[in-house]
């Protein structure tokens, strides 16, 4: 085939990729000689950018060399001042797309083929605005546990999972911001979108000694906590169980203190006492209540509810 037949054959949307590289350098060359590869040879138009989160390693240098082989693909390297995380890390790059559909990578391990790339983006092509790959196998126990109370206490009709990249077609993009200013955890904030999303799993097939440090760990586990509390009722339901209980045991020191003056005669000034402890204690837990039920509203205000969410928009006359 000549390079002409090839250039006609490519696709005419411009595609943009997003990489999150910390500490990377083992795995950052050969990840994004593949994706230039798949770029350069399926887009007519398409763009790379690599976001550099504060990296103490050689990332950088291998970003830089493998750009080189770069013929027609734009590279541009984001480099953070400090460790931003993930999500931040990810927001800063997407930022900075222009394409039509933007790829997340957000682990630059290549444990998948090489057509995995293009077998997600031609799934999106299918009517999906959202499309994941996924390892074919069993999450960590502590992702499980994560992803299981996320959709207990979570009103997302989403089956979370682990994903090592997804695609996103411009209309998620647009929606997302102005949905929200910040983006916490993306994840969630996809699946609460409305929009068509889809996951595709593949066999690994190679990265297995993939590690994370311990600034990503660290990371990680306080992000974990913070979106149980952001984006579902866990906290809402905990801390009303809680102010309900101690509501409960008011009343009831209430009544027992009556009780016991009708009945025992106790030391004089031991009633009063108990039942302006009890009061008082009942109406600052009531005042709490409202509190939590305050918070939770502004939750979901700026972080979960929009004004309304269509999946599509099917015109059936011509008129």
């Amino acid at each position: 085939m000549t390079n002409n037949d090839k250039s006609f054959n490519r696709e005419k949307n411009f595609a943009s990729a997003v990489l999150y590289v910390h500490n990377s350098q083992q795995w950052i060359g050969s990840f994004l000689k593949t994706v230039i590869s798949v770029m350069e040879d399926n887009f007519e138009y398409s763009e790379i950018i690599c976001v550099n989160d504060h990296s103490d390693d050689g990332s950088v240098g291998e970003i830089k060399k493998c750009a080189e082989t770069a013929e027609k693909t734009s590279i541009t390297v984001v480099n953070l001042s400090y460790f931003h995380g993930l999500e931040a890390a990810m927001n800063a790059g997407m930022d900075l797309t222009i394409g039509d559909f933007v790829f997340e990578f957000d682990r630059t391990v290549p444990d998948f083929s090489e057509d995995m790339i293009m077998k997600v983006y031609r799934r999106c092509l299918e009517g999906y605005d959202i499309v994941s790959a996924s390892p074919d196998r069993n999450d960590r126990f502590t992702s499980r546990m994560f992803y299981a109370v996320f959709d207990r206490f979570s009103d997302v009709s989403y089956d979370m999972t682990t994903e090592s990249f997804r695609i996103l077609s411009r209309r998620v993009i647009n929606r997302i911001r102005s949905m929200n200013k910040s983006v916490p955890y993306r994840k969630a904030v996809y699946a609460n979108c409305g929009l068509k999303t889809d996951n595709i799993r593949y066999d690994i097939v190679g990265g297995s000694g993939y590690r994370r440090d311990r600034k990503e760990a660290k990371y990680r586990s306080g992000l974990a906590m913070d979106v149980l509390i952001l984006f579902t009722d866990m906290g809402y339901r905990f801390g009303k169980a809680m102010t309900l209980f101690m509501m409960f045991m008011s009343v009831f020191m209430l009544v027992y203190s009556v009780v016991i003056y009708l009945l025992k005669h106790p030391v004089a000034g031991w009633t009063t006492t108990i039942l302006f402890l009890s009061v008082s204690f009942l109406g600052l837990f009531g005042i709490l209540t409202i509190i939590i039920k305050y918070l939770q509203l502004l939750v979901n205000l700026v972080f979960k509810r929009k004004n309304y969410s269509f999946e599509s928009i099917e015109k059936l006359t011509g008129h």
